[in-house]
């Protein structure tokens, strides 16, 4: 595939650099420092520099979290490392051999399709940026054929299993408020609207985090999300939802707020806005083997068990394409053939 430019590579004048963090996770893109002249351990300069250019095109002009930033500035620093070994210095001279030899020797060190569908996405992606900033003549990317990943049905609870949680969450909450135990009640009201909101609304654990105080509109029973791509959307609250909310911002959230809980909807136990790892062990502890995105999945799931169309759920998600929401049509079908299976005497 043919790409417009010279094909020729110039490294910016500050290009920023990459940081390893302490806990090993894969690399991020941060501000220039001009005494860090290594951004990329082990890279060679202009490789180095594309890395970080790429990386702060996909925050910056592409919108995409954190977590997906990290995740292809990973994939692809490994297809560049992999690159260098074998002689490439220069984006300019990336190949089609050379990105089949690295998913041939991730497949070798025994990586997962799902992983190395990742990976081909990530170097496709980094391909045809290249392309475009005219550091490849032509773009081997589309001919790069990656195994398609597995669809993997999603965990999902029955609605009799959610009832119960949440059923269960509420007797929690009104036990520590009958017990005077302030701090104790407010995180278990907090726990309880957590729970509620994630199934009622199927939002990300992320949005969920980033909602503001106020946030809901009581009136017509909708709260307003920043989603992937910084794109925003309504979704529709249930009133138990609501109700667990309001009882929380009323009841609660005054006992934990502080000088660090601005305008949070969610508090931690120190008063700052909660976390998604803190939200995640707040399912968890409910859910046990379960987390916030079964409960996407399972509030998406009843939906179409009760009659929603593909359409609106992928409204309510924040689905880009109907093809991520056709999923649980499929889990949907599954549940009816083994309820078929159990209840029809010649199943």
């Amino acid at each position: 595939m043919n790409c417009p430019g010279t094909g020729g590579f110039a490294a910016p004048e500050r290009a920023g650099c990459l940081s390893r963090p302490a806990d090993g996770s894969t690399l991020l893109p941060m501000a220039a420092d001009p005494g860090r002249t290594d951004p990329a351990e082990g890279l060679p300069a202009a490789l180095s520099s594309a890395l970080a250019e790429f990386g702060r095109h996909l925050a910056a002009e592409r919108s995409l979290s954190r977590h997906t930033v990290r995740a292809y500035l990973g994939d692809v620093q490994s297809l560049l490392e992999h690159a260098s070994r074998h002689g490439v210095a220069d984006p300019g001279a990336l190949d089609l051999a050379t990105l089949r030899g690295w998913l041939a020797g991730q497949h070798g060190a025994g990586a997962a399709r799902a992983t190395l569908a990742r990976r081909g996405a990530a170097a496709r992606a980094f391909t045809a940026y290249a392309c475009r900033r005219g550091w490849l003549a032509a773009d081997p990317g589309p001919l790069l054929g990656t195994p398609k990943a597995r669809p993997v049905l999603p965990q999902v609870l029955r609605r009799e299993e959610m009832s119960a949680v949440l059923a269960d969450c509420e007797d929690h909450a009104q036990r520590e408020s009958a017990a005077g135990e302030r701090v104790a009640a407010a995180l278990a009201m907090r726990d309880a609207a957590v729970l509620e909101l994630l199934y009622a609304t199927a939002i990300r654990v992320g949005e969920l985090c980033a909602l503001d105080a106020g946030g809901l509109d009581a009136e017509r029973r909708t709260v307003r999300v920043l989603g992937k791509g910084g794109k925003e959307r309504v979704v529709p609250v249930g009133l138990p939802a609501m109700r667990a909310v309001a009882r929380w911002e009323a009841d609660g959230r005054p006992a934990l707020a502080n000088e660090r809980s601005g305008a949070a909807l969610f508090l931690g136990a120190r008063g700052g806005r909660i976390d998604p790892r803190t939200a995640r062990r707040i399912v968890h502890a409910r859910l046990q083997d379960a987390g916030p995105h079964a409960l996407r999945h399972t509030a998406a799931t009843h939906l179409l068990e009760g009659g929603a169309d593909l359409r609106s759920v992928q409204e309510i998600l924040g689905h880009a394409s109907p093809a991520t929401t056709q999923i649980y049509t499929h889990v949907s079908a599954e549940r009816l053939k083994a309820t078929y299976r159990q209840a029809h005497p010649r199943a």
